[in-house]
């Protein structure tokens, strides 16, 4: 039994595939910068408390106040915020891929940044779902408001993606740093 070893494109060929790639990632990461906070907006405005205390765990008193919406809107809007900073350092690196320029520090440098904004915006979202439950809670009798802090498999992927990715521009710096070193020596 003979196994066959994969395809491999030229290095020009793969060079334009990373270049598309490149340049549809860029503009989803715009999409997404674009389309979330509309999202974030929609969700606060038309979601029906009932549904946002299933959703928090929350026994809610009825009806919510309108600022309690947009303080919940508000803080929710944090993580998103660090998310979108991240998000936007992906386009950028998506960007010089796009151009051709993707062994480079800038790219490295950009991969990092996403990592770290989205972990800060994991952590971020963990303490904006306790504010959240106080705010959601404020009207509440005495003894019944809710500080409810919730670490959840979501969190915990997305600190763990983001540990891969930072991790994986570290393989890179480094990668390049010795590329650099080899060329002083050629």
């Amino acid at each position: 039994m003979q196994l066959s070893s994969p395809v491999s494109l030229p290095p020009a060929d793969h060079l334009q595939r990373i270049r598309r790639l490149g340049c549809g990632m860029a503009w989803t990461c715009m999409a997404l910068i674009a389309l979330l906070p509309c999202v974030l907006v929609a969700y606060w405005a038309t979601t029906s408390a009932p549904e946002l205390a299933a959703q928090g765990n929350l026994n809610i008193q009825l009806p919510l106040q309108p600022w309690q919406r947009l303080a919940g809107a508000a803080v929710t809007s944090v993580p998103l915020i660090l998310l979108l900073t991240g998000l936007w350092h992906a386009r950028q690196c998506f960007d010089q891929f796009a151009k051709g320029q993707v062994f480079t520090a800038q790219a490295t440098a950009r991969l990092r940044r996403f990592a770290g904004w989205v972990a800060a915006a994991a952590l971020a979202g963990i303490v904006a779902g306790a504010a959240t439950s106080v705010l959601l809670t404020l009207h509440n009798p005495p003894g019944t408001r809710q500080l409810s802090v919730s670490i959840n498999s979501n969190h915990l992927f997305t600190l763990f993606f983001a540990a891969v990715v930072w991790l994986m521009a570290a393989v890179i710096g480094q990668g390049q740093a010795l590329a650099e070193e080899n060329e002083h020596f050629v």
